[in-house]
């Protein structure tokens, strides 16, 4: 964390906890925390950021919380999250995980800042109520086991499989000679195998069925018992995996909507006030503390206005005094 950041406490037994489900989440693959963390932030929203980033999983950090616990206001502590949220480093979430009935509130929290779009894959993952690693590199894959070594063709996906499926057989005498399959036989036999992989089954589990538990005396027709076995004892087809729903709300205000309408983490409205480079609104930094100012200058002034009118009509006063008092003065005006 840079030098300038202030330094505020933040064990578990100090911050609230959030009602279970809810509150502070990391996003996954968190580097350690470094000196220069958060500092394209400005001064106040990087010491909110510092103190965030310390919290345990599952933190309070709605504003209210933070503001009873650091030396700012509501008001300061909402233009500090609007401004890291801008800089990509923090999105308001509303979930329904799989089974529950409820929707809860998230806010997931990233050590660097993050771009909108590297926001928009990570909220749409929808694998498991807690999401997986993030695609780091938009259309990155991982390859997946058996198939064609980089600069070849990709085959269609059916090809592709069944050439699979027909290397697997073809290769079956080598786990057990007494499977050697011919030529003819893996080409008869690799439909059956595709099913398998489309199930999820790999090809040692694929092997593993055809040469387990084989009769010690020999096999007579290996593509006989392979054919039995690869239809009776096909594995079942994979559960459907429960989606997380979710909807990003406003940083602010908490307006919901799909990652791609709220930039930033914030609504149009919200948005409204920043400057270019999105570090702040209309009431961040030094305007914020311009406006307390100015409220309690006018405040003041109201007090003092109010002072005088209740001298000048006191029944204690001699008439006279209060005439004298009054003469030349102007009258008080209220709004």
């Amino acid at each position: 964390m840079a030098g300038n950041h202030c330094s505020f406490s933040a064990s578990s037994g100090e911050h609230p906890m959030a009602v279970s489900g809810y509150g502070k989440r990391h996003v996954p693959g968190q580097r350690p925390g470094r000196k220069g963390d958060f500092a394209e932030l400005r001064p106040r929203a990087a010491a909110v950021a510092a103190y965030i980033d310390r919290l345990p999983e599952g933190a309070d950090i709605s504003i209210k919380a933070l503001a009873a616990r650091l030396p700012y206001g509501q008001q300061a502590v909402g233009t500090a999250l609007r401004q890291m949220s801008a800089a990509g480093h923090l999105r308001r979430v509303r979930e329904r995980p799989p089974g529950c009935g409820q929707w809860v509130t998230r806010t997931y929290f990233s050590r660097v800042p993050r771009s909108d779009t590297w926001w928009a894959d990570f909220l749409t993952e929808a694998e498991s109520a807690e999401p997986g690693a993030v695609r780091e590199t938009a259309g990155k894959a991982a390859p997946k086991e058996g198939t064609a070594p980089a600069g070849t063709a990709p085959e269609p996906d059916g090809a592709q499989e069944r050439s699979r499926a027909y290397g697997t057989l073809a290769r079956l005498g080598e786990a057990d000679p007494r499977m050697g399959l011919s030529a003819a036989d893996c080409e008869e036999l690799a439909p059956l195998v595709a099913q398998w992989f489309a199930r999820g089954a790999g090809e040692r589990q694929v092997v593993e069925a055809l040469t387990a538990g084989l009769p010690g005396e020999g096999v007579h027709s290996p593509r006989a018992v392979a054919a039995w076995r690869l239809e009776h004892k096909l594995p079942p087809p994979p559960p459907v995996r429960s989606r997380t729903l979710r909807l990003v709300e406003c940083t602010v205000c908490g307006a919901p909507g799909r990652p791609e309408a709220l930039p930033g983490g914030l609504c149009r409205e919200c948005r409204g006030g920043e400057r270019r480079d999105g570090s702040g609104g209309a009431r961040d930094g030094a305007q914020d503390d311009a406006q307390a100012v100015d409220v309690r200058r006018k405040a003041a002034a109201v007090r003092a206005a109010m002072a005088r009118g209740r001298r000048r009509g006191s029944p204690d006063e001699p008439r006279a005094s209060r005439a004298g008092a009054l003469r030349g003065t102007a009258p008080v005006r209220w709004a």
